[in-house]
């Protein structure tokens, strides 16, 4: 019986990155000696067991063969004689497929130390086009490397698109996508995972509304990079830059969606997009099954980013209309967040990377004179219900008035 430390451990180790989690191959034993050591078990598939000290995942060495579609379409193998190596076989990458003994030895059966010096991503073997997830795995593993150079391999992209072409990537199961997508966005150029998914022809596939936007034009006076996609894939890294939170990011993804079904006689303009791109991103949310907080926020962004941009040419009245939309009194946060967002999508543009965004402090201003608007006069006297409403929102409008001419 022997242990080896795998996986990701090894290879963020070698890369000086911070180790966050470690697992665990042990060869030569059966889930009965696991056990006898006082080894707890927990997978279902395959015997994974926990560290009965360090509640780590120790999983048995195994080999797996395809025997459906689709992620779970696996039969896994364990025995006492599958070696390291077949174990290792079995993992996407190169760099995921190393292992440490317990004398710091590393064992490397597939040159991912090699890969790692060069920065490329590269397949383990051809039973790597067998597993659909892999599809995302390598697109974000692309993201999250991406300020180190590293590439994939011509090679590995091509079994990249012989997954998509063979309808693999439809039997992705949409928890795990949209798992995947947020650990995307949370890097520091989620532009890449996008891309390399259109690279390998997926992106129509998990994400067709963004996919779509490719290719669409917007005029050139307001967006001189032109492209919708383009500046979709800008808007999202800016949010990064700005250190936003991913339900930011993916509001900056999901913006302009609408722009993607604007009719093509009246293009380069959109009008109406906000509306069918809130169509959009329910639709998209509900595939994805994305949590509520996205959506609201995602649904807000797109329905009044261009309020946000004239905010200087708007009424009183308007801006409070904004505001009292996304619940700004009860809910001041989800304001920040909407004003994040909406600073990504100005500045993620074409020569605009570094400029002011005012209009946000416009909205703030007349957030915070409304909200200092008085009504206590009302309800001390016991005025009605909708009376009481009518007033506030008169008052609030006064009080925003007042605070933009100052």
């Amino acid at each position: 019986m022997k242990t080896y430390l795998v996986g990701g451990a090894v290879r963020d180790a070698l890369l000086g990155v911070p180790v966050k989690d470690r697992d665990w191959v042990v060869t030569g034993a059966t889930p009965e000696d696991m056990t006898a050591l006082g080894y707890r078990p927990v997978g279902r598939d395959f015997p994974v067991f926990l560290h009965p000290d360090t509640n780590e995942e120790y999983a048995l060495a195994r080999t797996e063969r395809k025997s459906g579609r689709g992620y779970h379409g696996f039969v896994f193998h364990t025995s006492p004689d599958v070696t390291l190596e077949q174990d290792l076989a079995r993992r996407d990458l190169t760099i995921n497929a190393m292992a440490q003994d317990e004398d710091g030895r590393i064992i490397d059966p597939y040159h991912g130390q090699s890969d790692l010096r060069k920065g490329i991503l590269r397949h383990v073997s051809p039973a790597f086009s067998e597993d659909p997830v892999r599809i995302l795995r390598v697109a974000r593993y692309a993201t999250r490397y991406a300020a180190q150079g590293f590439r994939i391999a011509p090679e590995t992209l091509t079994l990249l698109k012989q997954i998509v072409s063979a309808g693999e990537a439809d039997s992705l199961v949409a928890e795990r996508v949209w798992n995947e997508l947020v650990d995307a966005l949370a890097e520091q150029a989620p532009s890449v995972f996008f891309n390399v998914l259109r690279e390998c022809d997926a992106l129509a596939v998990l994400l067709p509304e963004v996919d779509r936007l490719f290719g669409v034009p917007q005029p050139e006076k307001h967006h001189p990079e032109i492209d919708t996609g383009i500046h979709t894939m800008m808007v999202v890294d800016m949010a990064a830059q700005m250190n936003a939170s991913t339900e930011v990011r993916f509001a900056a993804l999901c913006h302009d969606l609408g722009k993607g079904t604007t009719d093509p006689e009246i293009l380069p303009r959109h009008t109406g997009h906000e509306a069918r791109g809130e169509q959009l991103i329910m639709q998209l949310c509900r595939r994805l099954s994305a949590p509520r907080r996205y959506l609201e926020l995602a649904r807000l962004v797109c329905l009044y980013h261009t309020h946000c941009h004239r905010a200087g040419e708007l009424r009183p009245s308007t801006l409070l209309k904004v505001l009292e939309a996304m619940d700004a009194f009860r809910r001041p946060e989800r304001l920040e967040e909407f004003l994040l967002a909406c600073e990504a999508d100005s500045r993620g543009r074409k020569n605009f990377e570094d400029a002011d965004y005012p209009q946000a402090e416009i909205f703030r201003r007349a957030f915070h004179a409304a909200d200092r608007a008085d009504i206590s006069d009302l309800v001390a006297g016991g005025a009605a219900g909708p009376v009481i409403q009518e007033t506030l929102k008169k008052r609030r409008t006064d009080a925003i008035r007042q605070a933009l001419a100052e």
